[in-house]
């Protein structure tokens, strides 16, 4: 399987396989590069709609300039620990944050925030702690920290030393889920209204009847898998790496 940087010639097929409607992984068996490879490069750069295959390449060309000529970083900053690779934590980074932008966040510096805790082994970090691993001010942390705490997104606690963290719940996910598909419920009802207005037996009327059986469906089903699934959100780290656990009855 190749290694290095993605070419130009490389970056050309993804934009022809994401226009062909190709799956990731797919595009990527097609390089024989890995699926994260090509996950990351079409994220970073204007996600699945918008990437551009020349545009991706001098955006790349631009962020490597800027490493080369960028001053060391914080040598306090604490290494990778697991022997992982930096470069390909950083990047990871990069690209799970673009797409939680994309998902709605618009803020970058919180969606940075939140993936700097998602990606933390324990799962919580001080705001000194942030500002290390992130390598930006106090003020830009708290900035994000307050409106990711307002959203819901992580929460505050005190360890044993009754310093403040902020620590991701992994609820959250379930939380969101669920609210995502209640507002189907509001879809189907205000198509209703409109079956109502408009006639029962109209062309119009069977059309958003439809639709509202069809959404109402859909969350229906969402909310039910949630609640079967929700335990897999807190599966032990055995469970996690032997394979899915099975779905629960309600927490």
């Amino acid at each position: 399987m190749p290694g290095g940087r993605l070419t130009q010639s490389e970056r050309q097929q993804i934009a022809l396989g994401l226009a062909d409607g190709l799956a990731y992984a797919e595009i990527a068996r097609r390089l024989d590069r890995p699926t994260s490879t090509v996950t990351r490069e079409v994220m970073r750069n204007g996600g699945p709609t918008a990437y551009r295959a020349d545009l991706a390449h001098r955006a790349t060309e631009r962020r490597a300039h800027r490493r080369r000529q960028a001053m060391p970083r914080d040598p306090a900053a604490p290494a990778q620990p697991y022997g992982r690779d930096p470069e390909a934590v950083r990047e990871y980074g990069e690209a799970f944050t673009t797409l939680i932008m994309q998902s709605g966040l618009p803020n970058k510096m919180a969606a940075r925030v939140l993936v700097c805790l998602y990606t933390t082994d324990a799962g919580s970090l001080t705001a000194p702690e942030l500002v290390q691993q992130l390598q930006v001010s106090p003020a830009s942390v708290s900035k994000a920290v307050a409106l990711l705490e307002s959203l819901g997104l992580i929460r505050r606690e005190r360890d044993e030393g009754r310093r403040e963290r902020y620590v991701v719940d992994n609820d959250v996910w379930y939380q969101s889920m669920v609210s995502s598909a209640r507002s189907n419920f509001q879809l189907a009802e205000t198509a209703r209204q409109g079956v109502t207005i408009l006639g029962s037996d109209t062309p119009a009327a069977v059309r958003l009847e439809n639709i509202a059986r069809f959404v109402e469906f859909i969350g229906e089903s969402v909310i039910r898998a949630a609640e079967q699934a929700r335990d897999i959100l807190y599966a032990k780290p055995e469970s996690a790496s032997g394979g899915t656990p099975e779905p629960g009855p309600d927490r």
